[in-house]
């Protein structure tokens, strides 16, 4: 066990961004581990000491003065909060658990993932996976804004790519380029002009180089627009679809349960919620707390099924199939 003077010496150390003493506090606690034959908690160590050495040096970057090309949050969104398939939530334990045992796997040879693509229709979860993701792991949440990336003149928008994986690389977090078929559309595009085709090959060669401890995230709504090269870029793709009708229930259950405890979704009105996608739901649910807040009664499935027609009349009556969103 380390000593209240060296766990002090590795705070401080920490607290200044000095990697040499925060270094050099492992060795000394690997030392006396190894001097009380604990050959495995000295090694361990000694293994995390090299890590540090080894990584590139840098400045911290202020990121409030890049330009505002971060939207920053520090959300507080649990994995069981988000409603989606069995196979996404699966994948998505599996990114947490190899970032929160990445030490593990780094002392033999292996990368946790930590650049992922979402893809899937407008609505279905993508922006608050990365929402998820960032609180699980006790993470700051970075959205690039995609209107102060990309610009009309030529070879700024590398530069500000540049800066966004610096700020990757300095300051660890969830990092997510929504709309990213923006900047990743395939350059084989009749329409792909040549300064999206040298954006797109920068992306490539920043994403490549990438040796952070931060986590990466491209969503997109068109995974066909994509370029092939970007997918083996990435350590695992999520897809994302509609909700079922019993997602779509447990959808309103769970935004209206909040304010209603007693609500039951009915079958009916849970296969007419999954003509909408998850955020509509959400926006259904939430007007028809509303309605039953100005009211004074209870939320209904009618009321329910009334806002729900309401938001698929938007589409035109011909609509009786899933929308896209």
């Amino acid at each position: 066990m380390a000593t209240n003077d060296q766990v002090k010496q590795l705070a401080k150390a920490y607290l200044d961004a000095n990697d040499d003493a925060f270094r050099t506090g492992l060795l000394q606690i690997g030392a006396a581990e190894a001097k009380k034959g604990h050959a495995s908690a000295a090694r361990e160590m000694k293994e995390l000491a090299d890590r540090i050495k080894g990584r590139p040096r840098g400045k911290i970057l202020n990121l409030g003065l890049v330009d505002g090309l971060f939207q920053v949050s520090h959300p507080n969104t649990r994995l069981d909060e988000l409603i989606v398939s069995d196979a996404v939530k699966d994948k998505l334990r599996r990114i947490v658990d190899e970032y929160r045992n990445r030490g593990k796997l780094a002392a033999y040879g292996y990368a946790n993932r930590r650049r992922i693509l979402l893809e899937g229709a407008p609505g279905t979860g993508k922006t608050m996976t990365a929402s998820v993701i960032a609180s699980e792991l006790g993470m700051t949440l970075y959205i690039v804004q995609m209107d102060k990336l990309i610009t009309k003149y030529m070879g700024e928008t590398s530069v500000k790519l540049r800066q966004i994986f610096d700020a990757i690389q300095h300051n660890v977090g969830v990092y997510l380029f929504d709309e990213f078929d923006a900047i990743g559309a395939d350059r084989g595009l009749d329409n792909e002009v040549g300064e999206m085709r040298r954006i797109l090959n920068s992306f490539l060669q920043f994403i490549e180089a990438d040796s952070s401890e931060s986590i990466v995230i491209a969503a997109t709504n068109n995974k066909q627009m994509l370029d092939r090269a970007l997918f083996r870029r990435f350590d695992d793709v999520l897809h994302y679809s509609l909700p079922t009708a019993e997602e779509a229930g447990m959808i309103a259950e769970s935004v209206i349960g909040g304010y209603d405890t007693k609500f039951f979704a009915s079958d009916k009105l849970s296969e007419r919620l999954a003509r909408l996608c998850q955020a509509e739901i959400v926006g259904v649910c939430r007007d028809a707390i509303k309605d039953a807040l100005l009211s004074g009664g209870p939320v209904t499935n009618e009321g329910v099924l009334a806002l729900c027609d309401e938001r698929l009349g938007i589409y035109g009556p011909s609509d009786t199939e899933k929308l896209a969103g």
